[in-house]
Protein backbone atom coordinates (compact mmCIF):
# COMPACT_ATOMS: atom_id res chain seq x y z
CA UNK A 1 0.00 0.00 0.00
CA UNK A 2 1.09 3.33 -0.86
CA UNK A 3 2.67 5.67 2.12
CA UNK A 4 3.13 9.35 2.44
CA UNK A 5 1.00 10.23 -0.70
CA UNK A 6 -1.96 12.12 -1.44
CA UNK A 7 -4.07 12.73 -4.89
CA UNK A 8 -5.41 15.54 -6.99
CA UNK A 9 -7.52 15.06 -9.44
CA UNK A 10 -7.72 17.81 -11.99
CA UNK A 11 -10.43 17.80 -14.27
CA UNK A 12 -9.78 20.43 -16.31
CA UNK A 13 -10.20 18.56 -19.54
CA UNK A 14 -11.23 19.66 -23.20
CA UNK A 15 -14.79 19.05 -23.77
CA UNK A 16 -14.85 20.99 -27.00
CA UNK A 17 -15.83 17.50 -28.97
CA UNK A 18 -17.91 15.88 -26.55
CA UNK A 19 -20.85 19.23 -25.52
CA UNK A 20 -24.05 16.98 -26.31
CA UNK A 21 -22.83 15.28 -22.99
CA UNK A 22 -21.08 18.18 -20.85
CA UNK A 23 -23.71 20.99 -21.07
CA UNK A 24 -24.85 20.49 -17.42
CA UNK A 25 -21.90 17.88 -16.24
CA UNK A 26 -17.78 17.85 -16.97
CA UNK A 27 -16.81 14.73 -18.17
CA UNK A 28 -15.94 13.09 -14.84
CA UNK A 29 -19.36 12.33 -14.32
CA UNK A 30 -20.74 11.57 -17.74
CA UNK A 31 -22.19 7.80 -17.28
CA UNK A 32 -20.64 4.85 -18.40
CA UNK A 33 -20.85 0.98 -18.65
CA UNK A 34 -24.24 1.57 -17.33
CA UNK A 35 -24.16 2.07 -13.85
CA UNK A 36 -20.44 3.98 -13.40
CA UNK A 37 -19.25 7.28 -13.84
CA UNK A 38 -16.14 8.47 -15.44
CA UNK A 39 -14.56 9.39 -12.77
CA UNK A 40 -15.11 6.21 -10.65
CA UNK A 41 -12.34 4.49 -12.32
CA UNK A 42 -9.46 7.31 -11.42
CA UNK A 43 -10.73 7.09 -7.77
CA UNK A 44 -10.95 3.72 -7.48
CA UNK A 45 -7.46 3.39 -8.94
CA UNK A 46 -5.77 5.80 -5.91
CA UNK A 47 -8.32 4.38 -3.08
CA UNK A 48 -7.27 0.64 -3.75
CA UNK A 49 -3.20 1.82 -3.87
CA UNK A 50 -4.26 2.84 -0.11
CA UNK A 51 -4.04 5.94 -0.74
CA UNK A 52 -6.95 8.06 1.24
CA UNK A 53 -6.08 12.45 1.24
CA UNK A 54 -8.29 12.86 -2.18
CA UNK A 55 -8.35 15.74 -3.68
CA UNK A 56 -10.85 16.76 -6.39
CA UNK A 57 -10.77 20.08 -8.67
CA UNK A 58 -13.39 20.88 -10.83
CA UNK A 59 -13.62 24.52 -12.87
CA UNK A 60 -17.68 24.47 -13.21
CA UNK A 61 -20.97 22.64 -13.73
CA UNK A 62 -20.68 20.30 -10.69
CA UNK A 63 -23.56 20.08 -9.39
CA UNK A 64 -23.89 16.81 -10.52
CA UNK A 65 -20.21 15.77 -9.79
CA UNK A 66 -20.94 16.59 -6.44
CA UNK A 67 -24.09 14.99 -6.39
CA UNK A 68 -22.04 11.67 -7.16
CA UNK A 69 -18.83 11.62 -5.21
CA UNK A 70 -20.83 13.56 -1.91
CA UNK A 71 -18.44 13.14 1.11
CA UNK A 72 -17.05 10.07 -0.85
CA UNK A 73 -18.48 7.25 1.12
CA UNK A 74 -18.37 4.42 -1.77
CA UNK A 75 -14.44 5.13 -2.09
CA UNK A 76 -14.28 4.35 2.08
CA UNK A 77 -13.22 8.24 1.91
CA UNK A 78 -15.61 9.86 4.39
CA UNK A 79 -12.99 10.32 7.08
CA UNK A 80 -12.30 12.55 9.77
CA UNK A 81 -8.65 12.67 9.17
CA UNK A 82 -7.86 12.75 4.94
CA UNK A 83 -10.95 11.70 3.27
CA UNK A 84 -11.87 13.41 -0.23
CA UNK A 85 -12.20 17.40 -0.66
CA UNK A 86 -14.10 18.67 -3.41
CA UNK A 87 -12.97 22.00 -5.01
CA UNK A 88 -15.19 24.29 -7.70
CA UNK A 89 -15.04 27.40 -8.81
CA UNK A 90 -16.06 29.22 -12.27
CA UNK A 91 -13.10 29.76 -14.02
CA UNK A 92 -13.67 28.90 -17.27
CA UNK A 93 -12.94 31.67 -19.02
CA UNK A 94 -9.18 31.95 -17.87
CA UNK A 95 -6.47 30.29 -20.09
CA UNK A 96 -5.00 28.03 -16.94
CA UNK A 97 -7.37 27.87 -14.91
CA UNK A 98 -6.54 24.45 -13.92
CA UNK A 99 -3.63 25.94 -11.87
CA UNK A 100 -5.26 29.17 -11.15
CA UNK A 101 -7.81 27.03 -8.91
CA UNK A 102 -5.48 25.17 -7.66
CA UNK A 103 -3.22 28.08 -6.44
CA UNK A 104 -6.54 29.20 -4.80
CA UNK A 105 -6.62 26.09 -2.75
CA UNK A 106 -3.21 26.11 -1.97
CA UNK A 107 -4.53 25.29 2.01
CA UNK A 108 -5.18 22.06 1.13
CA UNK A 109 -1.84 21.08 -0.05
CA UNK A 110 0.30 22.91 2.95
CA UNK A 111 -2.00 21.45 5.32
CA UNK A 112 -1.51 17.76 3.94
CA UNK A 113 1.26 15.71 5.84
CA UNK A 114 2.26 13.78 2.63
CA UNK A 115 5.29 14.76 0.71
CA UNK A 116 4.27 12.86 -2.58
CA UNK A 117 1.42 13.48 -5.00
CA UNK A 118 -0.24 11.29 -7.69
CA UNK A 119 -1.94 14.19 -9.94
CA UNK A 120 -4.32 12.99 -12.56
CA UNK A 121 -6.83 13.34 -14.81
CA UNK A 122 -10.20 11.49 -14.94
CA UNK A 123 -11.10 11.07 -18.79
CA UNK A 124 -8.64 8.01 -19.22
CA UNK A 125 -9.98 5.10 -17.88
CA UNK A 126 -8.13 1.92 -16.94
CA UNK A 127 -7.88 -0.34 -14.39
CA UNK A 128 -4.22 -0.04 -12.92
CA UNK A 129 -1.98 -0.64 -10.28
CA UNK A 130 -0.72 2.63 -9.20
CA UNK A 131 1.36 1.05 -6.02
CA UNK A 132 3.23 -0.23 -8.79
CA UNK A 133 3.88 2.82 -10.11
CA UNK A 134 4.62 4.07 -7.19
CA UNK A 135 7.48 1.79 -6.75
CA UNK A 136 8.46 2.25 -10.25
CA UNK A 137 9.06 6.44 -9.68
CA UNK A 138 11.22 5.91 -6.61
CA UNK A 139 13.49 3.70 -8.00
CA UNK A 140 13.70 5.50 -11.01
CA UNK A 141 15.02 8.81 -9.04
CA UNK A 142 13.15 10.85 -11.27
CA UNK A 143 11.96 14.19 -10.56
CA UNK A 144 8.47 13.25 -11.61
CA UNK A 145 7.00 9.68 -13.04
CA UNK A 146 4.39 10.05 -16.14
CA UNK A 147 2.03 6.84 -17.14
CA UNK A 148 1.82 6.48 -20.62
CA UNK A 149 0.29 3.55 -22.78
CA UNK A 150 1.61 2.94 -26.42
CA UNK A 151 -0.86 2.45 -29.06
CA UNK A 152 -1.30 1.62 -32.63
CA UNK A 153 -4.47 3.73 -33.33
CA UNK A 154 -3.52 6.83 -32.68
CA UNK A 155 -5.15 8.23 -36.09
CA UNK A 156 -8.24 7.26 -34.85
CA UNK A 157 -8.27 7.22 -31.00
CA UNK A 158 -6.87 9.70 -28.12
CA UNK A 159 -7.13 12.53 -30.23
CA UNK A 160 -5.50 15.50 -28.81
CA UNK A 161 -4.13 13.98 -26.14
CA UNK A 162 -0.16 14.10 -25.05
CA UNK A 163 2.49 11.72 -26.88
CA UNK A 164 5.57 11.19 -25.29
CA UNK A 165 9.10 10.46 -27.25
CA UNK A 166 10.91 7.79 -25.13
CA UNK A 167 14.39 6.70 -24.39
CA UNK A 168 14.43 3.24 -25.07
CA UNK A 169 17.51 3.19 -22.99
CA UNK A 170 16.86 5.28 -20.25
CA UNK A 171 13.14 5.40 -20.03
CA UNK A 172 13.12 8.74 -19.75
CA UNK A 173 10.42 11.07 -21.72
CA UNK A 174 12.70 13.41 -24.33
CA UNK A 175 9.88 15.06 -26.09
CA UNK A 176 6.10 16.28 -25.55
CA UNK A 177 3.62 16.62 -28.40
CA UNK A 178 -0.10 16.06 -29.40
CA UNK A 179 -1.77 13.12 -31.27
CA UNK A 180 -3.35 15.16 -34.23
CA UNK A 181 -3.62 12.29 -35.64
CA UNK A 182 -0.91 11.74 -38.46
CA UNK A 183 0.09 8.16 -37.62
CA UNK A 184 -0.90 4.73 -35.90
CA UNK A 185 1.80 4.12 -33.46
CA UNK A 186 2.29 6.68 -30.33
CA UNK A 187 2.86 6.66 -26.82
CA UNK A 188 -0.41 8.45 -25.04
CA UNK A 189 0.28 10.31 -22.28
CA UNK A 190 -2.73 8.89 -19.36
CA UNK A 191 -2.32 12.23 -17.84
CA UNK A 192 -0.93 10.48 -14.33
CA UNK A 193 1.73 12.10 -12.51
CA UNK A 194 3.97 11.27 -9.53
CA UNK A 195 5.96 14.08 -7.96
CA UNK A 196 7.21 15.84 -5.31
CA UNK A 197 3.79 18.30 -3.63
CA UNK A 198 7.02 20.85 -2.91
CA UNK A 199 7.64 20.78 -6.87
CA UNK A 200 4.16 20.79 -7.53
CA UNK A 201 3.62 24.17 -5.16
CA UNK A 202 6.40 25.43 -7.44
CA UNK A 203 4.61 25.01 -10.46
CA UNK A 204 1.45 25.96 -9.88
CA UNK A 205 2.92 29.50 -8.62
CA UNK A 206 4.68 29.71 -11.47
CA UNK A 207 2.01 28.71 -13.69
CA UNK A 208 -0.16 30.64 -11.90
CA UNK A 209 1.55 33.91 -13.04
CA UNK A 210 2.41 33.44 -16.55
CA UNK A 211 0.26 33.46 -19.17
CA UNK A 212 2.58 30.93 -21.28
CA UNK A 213 1.46 28.08 -20.20
CA UNK A 214 -2.58 26.69 -21.43
CA UNK A 215 -2.48 24.02 -18.45
CA UNK A 216 -1.02 22.76 -15.42
CA UNK A 217 0.60 20.01 -17.29
CA UNK A 218 2.13 22.05 -20.00
CA UNK A 219 3.80 23.62 -17.72
CA UNK A 220 5.05 20.82 -16.07
CA UNK A 221 6.46 19.64 -19.40
CA UNK A 222 7.91 23.25 -19.81
CA UNK A 223 10.08 22.34 -17.04
CA UNK A 224 11.36 19.19 -19.30
CA UNK A 225 15.45 20.35 -19.96
CA UNK A 226 15.66 20.98 -16.34
CA UNK A 227 13.78 18.18 -14.61
CA UNK A 228 14.09 14.17 -15.47
CA UNK A 229 10.31 12.48 -16.30
CA UNK A 230 10.62 8.88 -15.99
CA UNK A 231 7.82 7.05 -18.49
CA UNK A 232 5.79 4.25 -17.04
CA UNK A 233 4.59 2.22 -19.71
CA UNK A 234 1.00 0.71 -18.95
CA UNK A 235 0.01 -1.89 -20.98
CA UNK A 236 -3.31 -2.90 -20.33
CA UNK A 237 -6.99 -1.60 -21.47
CA UNK A 238 -6.95 2.24 -22.24
CA UNK A 239 -10.19 4.23 -23.31
CA UNK A 240 -10.03 8.27 -23.54
CA UNK A 241 -13.22 9.97 -23.25
CA UNK A 242 -12.68 13.10 -25.10
CA UNK A 243 -15.28 12.90 -27.67
CA UNK A 244 -18.39 11.60 -28.32
CA UNK A 245 -17.26 9.12 -30.84
CA UNK A 246 -14.47 8.09 -27.93
CA UNK A 247 -17.29 8.10 -25.62
CA UNK A 248 -19.16 5.75 -27.92
CA UNK A 249 -16.32 3.43 -28.40
CA UNK A 250 -15.50 3.16 -24.75
CA UNK A 251 -19.01 2.03 -23.84
CA UNK A 252 -18.88 -0.59 -27.07
CA UNK A 253 -15.69 -1.66 -25.76
CA UNK A 254 -17.29 -2.72 -22.53
CA UNK A 255 -19.42 -5.48 -23.97
CA UNK A 256 -16.49 -7.69 -24.55
CA UNK A 257 -15.60 -10.01 -22.04
CA UNK A 258 -11.77 -9.33 -22.26
CA UNK A 259 -12.25 -5.19 -21.63
CA UNK A 260 -15.14 -6.13 -19.21
CA UNK A 261 -13.08 -8.76 -16.98
CA UNK A 262 -9.69 -6.33 -17.36
CA UNK A 263 -11.55 -3.50 -15.81
CA UNK A 264 -14.37 -4.89 -13.55
CA UNK A 265 -13.28 -8.21 -12.66
CA UNK A 266 -9.75 -7.74 -11.07
CA UNK A 267 -8.59 -8.03 -7.63
CA UNK A 268 -9.18 -4.02 -8.02
CA UNK A 269 -12.64 -2.89 -8.06
CA UNK A 270 -14.58 -0.18 -9.45
CA UNK A 271 -16.47 1.64 -7.10
CA UNK A 272 -19.51 3.98 -7.83
CA UNK A 273 -22.25 5.30 -6.01
CA UNK A 274 -24.57 3.06 -4.46
CA UNK A 275 -28.45 3.65 -5.39
CA UNK A 276 -30.25 0.42 -4.31
CA UNK A 277 -32.82 -0.08 -6.99
CA UNK A 278 -34.85 -2.59 -7.81
CA UNK A 279 -33.78 -5.11 -10.11
CA UNK A 280 -34.36 -5.07 -13.47
CA UNK A 281 -37.60 -6.53 -14.98
CA UNK A 282 -37.64 -8.68 -18.06
CA UNK A 283 -41.36 -9.30 -19.60
CA UNK A 284 -42.21 -12.41 -21.16
CA UNK A 285 -41.48 -11.72 -25.05
CA UNK A 286 -38.44 -9.66 -24.41
CA UNK A 287 -35.23 -10.01 -25.55
CA UNK A 288 -31.51 -9.06 -24.62
CA UNK A 289 -28.67 -9.92 -25.78
CA UNK A 290 -24.55 -9.25 -25.46
CA UNK A 291 -25.72 -5.99 -23.05
CA UNK A 292 -24.63 -3.95 -20.11
CA UNK A 293 -28.23 -3.04 -18.40
CA UNK A 294 -28.38 -1.70 -15.01
CA UNK A 295 -31.11 -1.83 -12.12
CA UNK A 296 -34.37 -0.33 -12.18
CA UNK A 297 -35.33 -1.38 -15.99
CA UNK A 298 -38.43 -2.43 -17.95
CA UNK A 299 -37.27 -4.26 -20.54
CA UNK A 300 -40.50 -5.60 -23.02
CA UNK A 301 -39.01 -5.16 -26.61
CA UNK A 302 -35.64 -5.82 -27.68
CA UNK A 303 -32.19 -5.03 -26.98
CA UNK A 304 -29.01 -6.17 -28.92
CA UNK A 305 -25.43 -4.48 -28.35
CA UNK A 306 -25.99 -1.94 -25.92
CA UNK A 307 -25.56 -0.37 -22.57
CA UNK A 308 -28.67 0.82 -20.86
CA UNK A 309 -28.72 3.06 -18.23
CA UNK A 310 -30.96 3.08 -14.55
CA UNK A 311 -34.92 3.30 -14.45
CA UNK A 312 -34.74 2.75 -19.02
CA UNK A 313 -38.50 1.52 -20.04
CA UNK A 314 -38.55 -0.35 -23.28
CA UNK A 315 -42.14 -1.05 -24.60
CA UNK A 316 -43.29 -3.79 -26.39
CA UNK A 317 -42.07 -3.75 -30.29
CA UNK A 318 -39.44 -1.48 -29.40
CA UNK A 319 -35.18 -2.20 -30.97
CA UNK A 320 -32.56 -1.09 -29.78
CA UNK A 321 -28.95 -2.12 -31.04
CA UNK A 322 -25.81 -0.64 -30.22
CA UNK A 323 -26.67 1.93 -28.45
CA UNK A 324 -25.79 3.75 -25.62
CA UNK A 325 -29.07 5.07 -22.70
CA UNK A 326 -28.82 6.31 -20.05
CA UNK A 327 -30.95 6.96 -16.88
CA UNK A 328 -34.85 7.98 -16.86
CA UNK A 329 -35.23 7.05 -20.62
CA UNK A 330 -38.52 5.48 -22.38
CA UNK A 331 -38.69 4.27 -25.52
CA UNK A 332 -42.08 3.41 -26.71
CA UNK A 333 -43.91 0.92 -28.76
CA UNK A 334 -42.31 0.31 -32.01
CA UNK A 335 -39.63 2.47 -31.90
CA UNK A 336 -36.67 1.36 -33.88
CA UNK A 337 -32.95 3.00 -32.85
CA UNK A 338 -29.24 2.13 -34.03
CA UNK A 339 -26.15 3.28 -33.18
CA UNK A 340 -28.01 6.19 -31.12
CA UNK A 341 -26.55 7.68 -27.59
CA UNK A 342 -29.46 9.02 -25.85
CA UNK A 343 -28.99 11.33 -22.67
CA UNK A 344 -31.36 10.87 -19.30
CA UNK A 345 -34.98 12.02 -19.12
CA UNK A 346 -35.95 11.79 -23.15
CA UNK A 347 -38.88 10.17 -24.16
CA UNK A 348 -38.43 8.26 -27.91
CA UNK A 349 -42.25 7.92 -29.19
CA UNK A 350 -43.97 5.49 -30.47
CA UNK A 351 -42.75 3.96 -34.04
CA UNK A 352 -40.18 6.64 -34.07
CA UNK A 353 -36.74 5.48 -36.07
CA UNK A 354 -33.54 6.97 -35.16
CA UNK A 355 -30.19 5.81 -36.65
CA UNK A 356 -26.74 6.71 -36.23
CA UNK A 357 -23.48 4.69 -37.59
CA UNK A 358 -20.43 3.30 -35.26
CA UNK A 359 -18.02 6.40 -36.61
CA UNK A 360 -20.80 9.03 -35.97
CA UNK A 361 -23.27 8.08 -33.61
CA UNK A 362 -26.59 9.99 -33.25
CA UNK A 363 -26.88 11.81 -30.04
CA UNK A 364 -30.16 12.93 -28.58
CA UNK A 365 -29.40 14.99 -25.31
CA UNK A 366 -31.22 15.58 -22.16
CA UNK A 367 -35.18 15.92 -22.61
CA UNK A 368 -35.55 16.25 -25.64
CA UNK A 369 -39.00 14.71 -27.28
CA UNK A 370 -38.30 12.56 -30.43
CA UNK A 371 -41.46 12.87 -32.70
CA UNK A 372 -40.21 9.93 -34.93
CA UNK A 373 -38.40 9.81 -38.21
CA UNK A 374 -40.06 8.16 -40.75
Amino acid sequence: MIKDYMAVINLSENENDIRSLTTNRPIASVPVASRFRVIDFILSNIVNSGITNVGVFSASNSRSLVDHVGDGKPWDLNRKNDGLFLFTHGLDELVNYDSRLLKNNMEYLFRSKSTNVVLASSYMIANIDLADVVRAHETSGCDVTAVYTEVDDADKNFQNCFTFEVDSRTKRVTDVGKNIGFGKKANICMEIFLLKKEFLIDILYKSAHSSRHSSLYNAIFDQLENITINAYKFDGYVACINSIASYYRANMDMLKTPVREELFCSERLVYTKIKDEPPTIYVKGSKASNSLIADGCIIKGTIKNSVIGRFVEIEEGAEVENCIILQNVKILKGAKIKNVIIDKNVTVKEDAELKGNSSFPLVIEKKNLISGIR
